[in-house]
């Protein structure tokens, strides 16, 4: 485990980074090989029934995995006071919590699911296969919730390494398991569903008896378990926003998904590649955000507010220079990279895809900048920001949907991202430095008291 109070800020975020990345991409690379083997082994059509849920199941498993992170927070600090009863109270707690948010979100996702699509305006050649997906995927919200829960619970620990482990499981486990699906037994994109569904499953599994095995203040007993209304109020306090935040900006998506279904079937394919590319280019600025999660919320809880505003700056670098190098490599081989997930020459399609590269792969930094920020003041406990700042970007999303996708077709949706990272750091940049105020102030005074303390003892 890395003790995120001790030791120079920017080494321990790289180091605490590094797992976490390796994870995050490894569970990216769910999405990316689902794409990947649809595309190559089924047809494009499938490929684009895949890419039309995507909004749908953000909506969805990104609120139930949006509560799941805010839940480790509380986690987290405690742990950083090293306060291991709390800790042990505060995973009691988010295992009934997340009990209760998946059962609700199985029966009502199972249940909308087609008359969303209907809504979508998804075309006729694809709403079928898309409908299929989307049933597996949410009877399995139960494997997301369970293994984001647990993962995010050693990360707050300050443990990267353990759910890094089981991610690589899961996805060697993924893989084989939908070539299977789909190759033997020709199961279509319902293999690909199955797949990612039984290998969660598995991984889930394992990992709770780890855990239970190999940490000694996570093993409980019924009495842990016994409804504490304070406890429970002080968790939804911090979890339910952060998933309405993943909600809003996933409403924004469904509504952008809405409007490049209008564009045909070749519009969807190209921004389903592109968005699956994408989602693992942007991995290393969302994982040095999320490092700042639990880096800030340990601090935070150990007092030591001047090592929170050095993490940031040093977070802020790393970020950002990571995501120029990394938008420079998309726009210069995007194309070639996007050109795998095709069965046959695409070039209409392929060309697509380069606009959306240029417009998204430029505006990286930017993103960056707000992973940082956004993940900083949630570790701080401040998510009314962050939910504001969510809705800038559900409203620059709406506007690329109703306005430039009309005006200027695939163009504006591949502008449409861009310009909801820069309404959502806006509002961010403001509160932070708010908060930064607020942060000096707490260390004066905590080296006010040290300073009368010393002058009573030297008296």
């Amino acid at each position: 485990m890395i003790d995120l109070t001790n030791g120079r800020p920017m080494k321990v975020i790289f180091l605490y980074t590094i797992p976490l990345l390796l994870g995050n991409f490894f569970q990216q690379f769910y999405s990316f090989i689902d794409t990947l083997i649809v595309g190559k082994t089924i047809s494009v059509d499938a490929l684009a029934s895949v890419g039309a849920t995507g909004g749908l199941t953000a909506l969805v498993i990104g609120f139930a995995q949006g509560i799941t992170s805010g839940l480790a927070i509380l986690t987290a600090r405690r742990y950083g006071a090293g306060d291991t009863q709390g800790v042990t109270k505060s995973f009691a707690s988010g295992i009934i919590i997340s009990l209760f948010i998946t059962i609700v979100f199985t029966v009502i996702a199972v249940l909308i699911a087609y008359p969303l699509l209907v809504v979508m305006q998804t075309p006729k050649e694809l709403i079928h296969d898309s409908f299929i997906f989307l049933e597996i995927i949410f009877a399995g919200i139960f494997s997301f919730v369970g293994f984001d829960f647990l993962g995010n619970t050693m990360r707050a620990l300050g443990n990267t390494r353990v759910p890094l482990f089981f991610l690589l499981i899961s996805t060697v486990l993924n893989i084989g398991l939908e070539l299977i699906f789909i190759l033997v037994f020709h199961l279509g994109v319902a293999g690909a569903a199955l797949a990612t569904i039984t290998a969660q499953t598995i991984t889930f599994v394992i990992l709770y008896f780890y855990i239970r095995v190999k940490i000694p203040y996570l093993i409980l007993s019924r009495s842990d378990f016994r409804i504490d209304k304070k406890e429970i109020k002080e968790l939804l306090s911090i979890s339910l926003p952060m998933g309405f935040q993943s909600s809003i900006i996933a409403i924004g998506a469904i509504i952008l998904q809405f409007m490049l279904n209008t564009l045909g079937a070749s519009a969807v394919a190209a921004y389903t590649v592109a968005g699956r590319i994408e989602q693992i280019a942007t991995l290393p600025a969302m994982s040095f955000g999320i490092s700042l999660v639990n880096y800030t919320a340990q601090n935070f809880g150990a007092k030591k507010y001047s090592r929170i505003l050095k993490g940031v700056k040093e977070g802020i670098i790393l970020s950002v220079g990571s995501s120029l190098t990394i938008g420079a490599l998309l726009i210069l081989f995007g194309k070639n990279i996007s050109q795998l997930f095709m069965n046959g020459a695409q070039p209409h399609i392929l060309n697509l895809i380069q606009l959306y590269y240029n417009f998204n792969g430029s505006m990286y930094f930017i993103l960056s900048i707000l992973f940082i920020v956004r993940y900083t003041l949630q570790g701080l406990g401040n998510q009314k920001a962050p939910t504001i700042a969510g809705i800038a970007e559900l409203l620059m999303r709406i506007f690329a949907s109703v306005v430039l996708i009309k005006a200027f077709g695939f163009l504006g949706a591949a502008m449409a991202n861009p310009l909801a990272w820069i309404g959502s750091t806006l509002v961010l940049i403001s509160t932070w430095n708010i908060e930064i105020k607020q942060l000096r102030n707490q260390r004066n005074m905590l080296r006010d008291r040290a300073l009368e303390i010393d002058a009573k003892n030297d008296d």
